[in-house]
């Protein structure tokens, strides 16, 4: 499948069916969706069936994206876009023992630039928990600034934006 984004070390790709069970091992670690609001999936066949729904990039041209590391060909986890009506957010999630490597920073700045030179995006927002540390440095660094805190999945979270022309690539 041809890739979406590159970036030095990793390819950006649309999930697919195939990767069903990845999806599954992602989601069935606790410490990935700690701070999500996700339950694991019960199943690789409930995972093939939520891929096999997804249709964000239809109907936007968008959406998450399966992130692969160049070297080894292995599925590190997803970054992209979301629409969700309204707003364009920024998402990611990895395998734990690829956390902090600079995958999802790597990754989502890629994502941040094809959303406002490819798409034509004013803004992008990104959420978190306000306690998922990791996530908020990953906003940061990619240049989103605090703008408030709010309910994220009826937790207490913080909502960062950056606009066209803040963004630096």
């Amino acid at each position: 499948m041809k890739p979406i984004l590159q970036t030095p070390r990793l390819l950006l790709r649309e999930l697919n069916i195939k990767d069903a069970q990845n999806f599954y091992e992602l989601n069935r670690n606790p410490n990935v969706i700690k701070f999500t609001g996700d339950l694991p999936f019960d199943s690789v066949s409930a995972a093939e069936k939520f891929l096999k729904n997804y249709k964000d990039y239809e109907k936007n041209g968008f959406g998450r994206w399966a992130v692969i590391e160049k070297e080894s060909g292995e599925f590190l986890g997803w970054c992209g876009l979301k629409f969700d009506g309204k707003e364009t957010d920024i998402g990611f999630r990895f395998f734990e023992e690829h956390w902090n490597k600079g995958f999802a920073t790597e990754s989502a700045k890629a994502c941040l630039e094809y959303g406002f030179e490819e798409l034509g995006l004013a803004e992008i927002i990104g959420r978190a928990m306000k306690e998922n540390l990791g996530s908020v440095k990953v906003l940061e660094k990619i240049g989103l600034k605090f703008i408030k805190e709010m309910e994220f999945e009826l937790h207490p979270g913080v909502l960062y934006r950056i606009q066209k022309d803040e963004f630096i690539s």
